[in-house]
């Protein structure tokens, strides 16, 4: 975009119209050809000499360009075909960019536009950039100018695409759907994102080291009012803590030595939208007397700075550790702990929700088959029971360590218990503990997940099913009923 203080985004004293690049004092310059690849650019302008010339340096620089000689081709050409940009002079007959302009907008709002006119003012071009224009550039022109412009402009727009489909990937990868999980636990957990996301109280997310602490904060801010705003995460243990209170809440030019220019913090680039402090056990007291301040005023003070800002952001806290504990021997703030914990939601370890390992298998099969572009059908019998019954220290995280390891040795269609990593091969089995001390117990809830994870493996083919399991197909449609699965 044009500086909004410069919005004419063109230099006086240029060279003549018609002076090429390679004729100008411009041995050092160079041109990026990136963003010429596969675009289109429509050139229209009244002046045959001007469009020609345009249309030269354009096809030259690598683009594929069309040409119209006024506003009314112009329409023709965008009706039949898609630009990637539309490069316009300001004055012509029938239609004047303005009115192309608009045409561009009702019949590709995707297309960049950049209107050119030898008739400089103020008003049109603010005019020209209030209903939409993306640059705006005088007569005469400098060619390297707009190659420089057009690269950039194209260059933002792809970008912009990449940024789009990259926040696609992350909603679909952290949607609220993908909570995988059927245990009681999970349900529970579900129901409580579900209460909550549609609030602004703080949540408190507690769990081990690798249980999806940040996924569950994600699935709360998609639900939210805010979820078309940004969620920001901070990991405060991944941060030396000089570093910290600046990274948080930002500074003033001349705050340090240094500091040549101001910068935002976490809390002013998540305004609107969500802040995750990952590991905030580990905030050094001074900080947790500041965040309190934040939580409580919805205000912060920049290092350096002599007065509060305001802000407006919703805080989801997680924490690996016991913060009760750490408020009994004085490392954490009690005051803090009860307003990170308005609303608290634990997540139990994955030994105690085993019933939930198939189903995770499965799910972390299906995305490392898409980011590997593979088509692993899944685990084998044995690698499923062997998965089932760790005790996987490491939870989610290291029970997707083992599946990509999988991949990466998987030679066939499924993975087996030799494509595992050793350290999991050789583990020892989950202990039976809790609810499953019963042995009875303990059998009907590896019967269940078997059975599943078999049915799972074979697309729903209960007689393909009962073959591998090596029993009836009547047995197997009994089991089902009795066991439940659905």
């Amino acid at each position: 975009m044009t500086d909004p203080l410069n919005p004419l985004g063109a230099e006086l004293g240029t060279p003549p119209v018609g002076l090429r690049p390679s004729e100008l004092d411009t041995a050092d310059s160079t041109h990026p050809t990136t963003s010429a690849m596969a675009s289109s650019i429509l050139v229209a302008d009244d002046d045959e000499a001007s469009r020609q010339s345009l249309v030269d340096v354009l096809s030259d620089a690598g683009y594929t360009v069309s040409a119209a000689a006024d506003g009314f081709e112009a329409r023709d050409a965008l009706r039949e075909s898609d630009f990637d940009l539309v490069l316009t002079d300001l004055k012509m007959p029938g239609l004047d960019g303005l009115e192309v302009l608009e045409q561009v907008r009702s019949l590709c709002p995707q297309t960049l536009v950049v209107i050119i006119t030898a008739h400089a003012s103020i008003e049109s071009a603010v005019e020209a950039l209030r209903q939409g224009a993306h640059d705006y550039m005088l007569k005469p022109l400098v060619y390297d100018d707009v190659i420089t412009k057009i690269t950039r402009l194209l260059e933002q727009k792809r970008l912009a695409w990449e940024l789009q489909d990259l926040r696609r990937q992350v909603d679909a990868r952290y949607d609220f759907d993908n909570l995988v999980g059927e245990s009681r636990a999970m349900k529970q957990i579900g129901e409580r994102i579900q209460r909550v996301a549609a609030t602004t109280s703080t949540v408190l997310i507690s769990g081990e080291s690798g249980v999806g602490k940040e996924v569950v904060a994600r699935a709360i801010h998609k639900q939210s009012p805010r979820s078309g705003a940004i969620f920001l995460p901070i990991n405060c243990g991944a941060i030396p803590e000089q570093l910290l209170e600046t990274q948080m809440f930002g500074h003033v030019r001349g705050a340090f030595t240094g500091a040549t220019q101001s910068h935002d913090g976490v809390f002013s680039r998540a305004r609107g939208g969500t802040l995750f402090l990952d590991e905030i056990s580990e905030l050094p007291m001074p900080l947790q007397v500041k965040l309190l301040r934040a939580i409580e005023e919805k205000e912060i003070l920049p290092v350096g700075a002599s007065k509060p800002r305001t802000v407006d952001v919703r805080i989801i806290a997680a924490t690996n550790r016991d913060l009760e504990a750490r408020c009994a021997d004085g490392s954490f703030r009690q005051d803090l702990y009860y307003r990170l914990n308005v609303f608290g939601i634990t997540i139990p370890p994955l030994r105690s929700r085993r019933e939930d390992i198939p189903l995770l298998v499965d799910f972390l099969v299906h995305r490392h088959n898409v980011e590997m572009n593979r088509h692993i059908k899944g685990v084998d019998n044995a690698a499923m029971k062997l998965l089932s019954t760790l005790h996987w220290e490491g939870n989610i995280r290291e029970l997707d360590n083992a599946i990509e390891h999988g991949f990466i040795v998987a030679a066939g269609d499924w993975i087996t218990t030799a494509d595992l990593p050793a350290r999991v091969v050789g583990a020892k089995e989950f202990p039976a503990t809790g609810v499953d001390d019963n042995l009875k117990s303990a059998m009907r809830t590896y019967e269940h997940h078997h059975i599943a994870g078999v049915l799972n493996q074979t697309g729903g083919d209960k007689r393909e099913a009962a073959d591998k399991l090596g029993i009836g197909l009547s047995s197997l449609y009994r089991k089902i009923e009795e066991l439940g699965i659905e």
